[in-house]
């Protein structure tokens, strides 16, 4: 279980050249095939559930189908690269998207909301976890998300090493790394890690079967999470109407809704 990212390589290649996407049609659900405009929108997975109730409104107040593709954020960004298709963008963090406007596939963006890195335990976090260095505790199984293809998975990296914890240690207590951060949930509700590293919007989705221990505010890294409109785009005044609606006060609610952040978490914020 220690490393499946060779394991899992042929999930990773199809989800990169030839992975459906969710469709969700305008008002009548009329097919595109009928005159109704069509936009592909390549979203981070931890961002489902926001995204899909953005993508349903947004359609049915435009008469648009939006087909949505949930993958990781690195996965999202190599599939662009490829496929030099789609109209928007909205990965993990906004890295990605700096990385995707380097390639000169931006043509506008604009920061929408905000993730915080937390640690999510087993129910009742029966192996005392309080902080990161008790993820290193003997016996602790740890996931978290690859670094090569998700935005929690590069986040966490970083947060190690800004605490100044070597990742060979981290990779003794490492018994799964994820393609994305919903599959660590995932597996916590499996029961079959003790601890995982994602943002506190996907902890809370998992609060059933696990609970939430917050980092100090010192030891942590803030997410940015930025949407962008493609620049190979064919529909970009409809892209860019998207875009406007998800940071209008109508699509901001959409996002705290289901508990995620669209105010910067403050210096004192746990």
């Amino acid at each position: 279980m220690r490393f499946l990212w060779v394991a899992m390589l042929p999930v990773f290649l199809f989800l990169v050249l030839g992975a459906g996407g969710c469709e969700v049609g305008g008002g009548d659900g009329s097919a595109a095939g009928g005159g109704e405009q069509e936009l592909l929108f390549f979203c981070g997975a931890g961002l489902s559930e926001p995204a899909e109730e953005l993508v349903k409104v947004f359609g049915a107040e435009y008469g648009v189908k939006i087909v949505t593709d949930y993958a990781g954020s690195e996965v999202l960004l190599s599939k662009m690269k490829l496929g030099r298709s789609g109209d928007l963008y909205m990965p993990g963090d906004k890295y990605y998207v700096e990385l995707a406007a380097g390639e000169g596939m931006i043509e506008q963006r604009r920061s929408v909301c905000y993730f915080v890195p937390t640690i999510l335990v087993q129910k009742g976090n029966p192996k005392g976890i309080a902080g990161l260095r008790d993820l290193l505790k003997p016996g602790v199984k740890l996931g978290l998300g690859d670094s090569r293809a998700c935005a929690i998975g590069r986040k966490s990296k970083k947060i190690f090493e800004k605490n100044g914890i070597e990742w060979s240690e981290v990779e003794k207590n490492l018994k799964f790394q994820s393609l994305t951060v919903n599959d660590l949930g995932v597996q916590i509700e499996a029961k079959s890690l003790d601890a995982v590293m994602v943002w506190d919007a996907v902890a809370k989705q998992f609060a059933q079967n696990g609970d939430a221990v917050s980092l100090p505010v010192g030891e942590n890294i803030i997410s940015t999470v930025d949407i962008g409109v493609l620049k190979f785009s064919e529909n970009k005044e409809l892209a860019g109407q998207f875009v406007d609606f998800v940071g209008s006060a109508k699509g901001q609610a959409i996002f705290e809704k289901h508990n995620y952040r669209t105010t910067e978490p403050k210096v004192n914020d746990e």
